[in-house]
């Protein structure tokens, strides 16, 4: 519990700002303007910010201070940032307004600070849009115009992980599930690798708190094979690293606690089948920018002549560097021990691109803004999510979930005839292709040569291909061709050209509904149009009047909106005036709505459980769960505390999947311990067997998550059973 004593505050304060400063000074040399400008924002905030505490009962301006501090040490943030990060919260929190922000240190800082602070007055949404989505959208349109603002909006969500524990279970849910939700993958996007991967380790320790700690234990169990590494790899790698006279730095990393729990979920191995849990890090110093390709293979020959090397997993992003910039040679070698670890190869300038990400070009570029630097990863990014959100018909749940998928894309790189190099996402079309070279050329297109071979514009293309596009004046887009793109480009234009020949449908279409409103005495208003809107659930005046025109929407719909058509009967039965009874203990004002347990996450007895309000019922997740993390993150309103009522015996269907050498006997086997063992009833159980390897499926009633895992490791035990996990 947190003792209050405001001297010793007062010097803790005191000794944060002076930790800032000095960290602002190693960063590089501060002009006495900008020193001013910092204690002047600083004393601002301490100032607003007075008598206000944190839920941990730390004095406020704590937080502020500690986001400068990581956007100076972490990120590599100058001093804009830093005045910026010392105020991010006054407008929000405090009585000063942004023009006070203007006056006193420029429309730079305000513009940052604007973007940076949340929406006080939320728009009138549709039922289905939320606060925090139309917070998201401002964020990405702040970013558009001054990358500071998501490099401070990481620091700030830095913290708030770093100091979620004083916070309420479902808030602590809702922090977590947006963090995960936008957070994590725009810093991955970055580059911010380290703040990624610390995010991650957070989110997990909220979501995920058992297994959180029993991969982090056994992680510190290996701590022996770390020493023994030492000796048999990091120490020969200095010695041929020091005879061939290169000037260098080592660092040596354990794989995180997420990143052991991702691969174990994903590819369905044990801990102890993680064969990259190691990696080293091999920094070349002194490297002309010239030389750096061809230093960087060489010491990859030398690693290759002493360590055998896995040939899956080399990888080049030298040649050709990930969207955010990073540039790295990644082999995995064997050990003397029988120990796989993956070496990374890399000068100081791609170790500071790597760890620094796209901030470490844009801080070039504003450090250096005489020199004409072509390529900029930052602003070419900026660029394309600036082309997207001028599409002003989309939601903001809608551009958000666009943006967030596009962040963790993958790229391939694709050749026109004259060998020009067009970069899309992994997964694009010939008709991405086509939109990415003109929109005519897109319009138009029927298919392509690929390498030669005549393909329709759906056919997929990858890295090295070579693509001459076929057209024709007759071709036009329709409907049909947005399923046949990936890109928001080639999607976003087609949607363009639609919405065009729509239009030219909105005189007959307004037609028409003047025409049925009067044959039920009504006129064409405002009032009436809005209606029909929300009735058909289509907020685009083009669709609508598009859908009359082409008689998608009848007169009867219309006479119904409006109660002048007799509706369909509906059936109503006895069962929904049954007494509701549920087995989770739910806040008061939802007691009495139904539960119902989420099919995409199967939660049983002893989960760790988050109810989402659906409608008139609440809907039951495991707080891991993805679907759930990703409603938290979009929807706070509807999160509600739920738990299992204590001694509840309830059995709900959930699943397991197993992978095991075939073997006569062995489904017997297997039913045996579920039926007779553990008396545990299934629903269904599917098995298929192909070269000798069984898979299945088996569906079953549990009623607590320990029997489940009793069950699990029983089935393990089993000869031949290579994998058992819960689905």
């Amino acid at each position: 519990m947190y003792v209050i004593d405001e001297a010793r505050e007062e010097r803790d304060i005191q000794a944060k700002y002076d930790e800032l400063i000095q960290a602002c000074r190693a960063l590089k040399p501060l002009s006495p303007d900008e020193e001013d400008n910092i204690l002047r924002a600083y004393q601002m905030a301490k100032k607003a910010h007075a008598g206000t505490r944190r839920k941990s009962g730390e004095p406020y301006i704590f937080h502020p201070l500690a986001v400068a501090l990581i956007a100076v040490k972490e990120v590599g943030l100058g001093p804009i940032a830093v005045i910026a990060a010392l105020l991010h919260d006054v407008v929000e929190d405090t009585e000063i307004t942004l023009d006070e922000l203007r006056m006193v240190f420029g429309d730079r800082v305000a513009k940052i600070v604007d973007g940076v602070t949340k929406i006080e007055d939320v728009m009138l949404l549709q039922q289905s849009e939320s606060k925090q989505a139309e917070n998201y959208r401002k964020i990405l349109l702040s970013m558009c115009n001054d990358a500071y603002v998501i490099f401070l909006k990481l620091c700030d969500r830095l913290h708030n992980m770093r100091t979620l524990g004083s916070m309420k279970d479902t808030k602590k849910l809702i922090i977590a599930s947006e963090t995960s939700y936008l957070y994590i993958p725009l810093a991955h996007r970055l580059g911010l690798y380290t703040i990624k991967t610390e995010l991650e380790e957070l989110v997990m320790k909220y979501t995920n708190p058992e297994k959180y700690e029993e991969i982090a234990a056994k992680i510190a169990a290996t701590a022996d094979r770390g020493a023994k590494l030492h000796e048999c790899l990091v120490n020969p790698v200095r010695q041929m690293l020091d005879q061939a006279g290169y000037n260098y730095s080592l660092k040596t990393r354990v794989k995180s606690v997420y990143s052991c729990w991702k691969k174990i979920e994903n590819k369905h191995v044990s801990f102890e089948e993680i064969f990259d849990l190691y990696a080293m890090r091999i920094i070349l110093t002194g490297v002309p920018r010239e030389k750096e390709k061809e230093e960087c293979f060489k010491v990859y020959a030398l690693i290759s002549q002493h360590f055998d090397p896995n040939p899956t997993r080399f990888r080049d992003w030298i040649t050709h560097p990930k969207n955010n910039g990073y540039e790295s040679l990644q082999t995995t070698v064997m050990t003397p021990i029988g120990t796989w670890v993956e070496i990374q190869i890399r000068t100081e300038r791609m170790d500071t691109i790597a760890e620094k990400g796209m901030a470490a070009h844009f801080l070039y570029k504003e450090a250096h803004p005489e020199e004409n630097i072509e390529h900029n990863p930052v602003e070419e990014w900026l660029q394309q999510i600036r082309t997207s959100l001028e599409q002003s018909d989309k939601s903001a749940l809608d551009l958000v979930e666009e943006f967030k998928e596009s962040l963790y894309t993958k790229e391939i790189y694709i050749f026109t005839p004259r060998g020009r190099t067009i970069t899309l996402p992994s997964r694009s079309t010939v008709l991405d292709f086509a939109y990415a070279i003109h929109t005519d050329l897109g319009h138009h297109c029927i298919g392509a040569k690929v390498n030669a071979r005549v393909v329709s514009r759906n056919e997929r293309l990858h890295t090295g291909d070579q693509v001459q596009v076929l057209t024709t004046a007759n071709t036009l887009p329709d409907e049909e061709w947005l399923s046949q793109c990936q890109t928001s480009h080639a999607k976003d234009a087609i949607k363009d050209f639609l919405r065009a020949h729509k239009k030219e449908h909105a005189a007959e279409g307004r037609r028409r509904l003047k025409e049925y409103l009067e044959k039920i005495h009504l006129k064409d208003n405002p009032q009436n149009w809005g209606q029909l809107k929300r009735f058909l659930g289509n907020p685009s005046d083009i669709d609508v009047l598009y859908d009359l025109a082409i008689g998608t929407v009848t007169e009867h719909q219309v006479a119904e909106c409006f109660g002048k058509a007799r509706p369909e009967p509906n059936l109503i039965f006895l069962d929904q005036y049954k007494k509701l009874t549920t087995p989770f203990l739910l806040d008061k004002e939802y007691e009495n709505l139904p539960t119902e347990t989420a099919s995409c996450c199967k939660p049983v007895q002893g989960d760790q459980v988050v109810g989402i309000v659906q409608g008139d019922r609440i809907l039951i997740h495991r707080t891991n769960c993805r679907e759930a993390m990703k409603e938290m993150a979009n929807h706070e309103n509807h999160i509600i505390r739920a738990k299992w009522r204590p001694g509840e015996q309830l059995s709900l269907l959930t699943g397991i999947a197993l992978t095991a050498i075939d073997r006569k006997g062995l489904l017997q086997e297997i039913t045996h311990h579920i039926s007779d063992e553990l008396d545990l009833n299934m629903r269904a159980i599917t098995l298929e067997t192909s070269e000798g390897v069984v898979r299945g499926i088996i569906m079953l009633y549990v009623n607590d998550v320990e029997k489940l895992n009793g069950l699990i490791e029983k089935l393990k035990s089993i000869d031949e059973i290579e994998d058992v996990h819960r689905i």
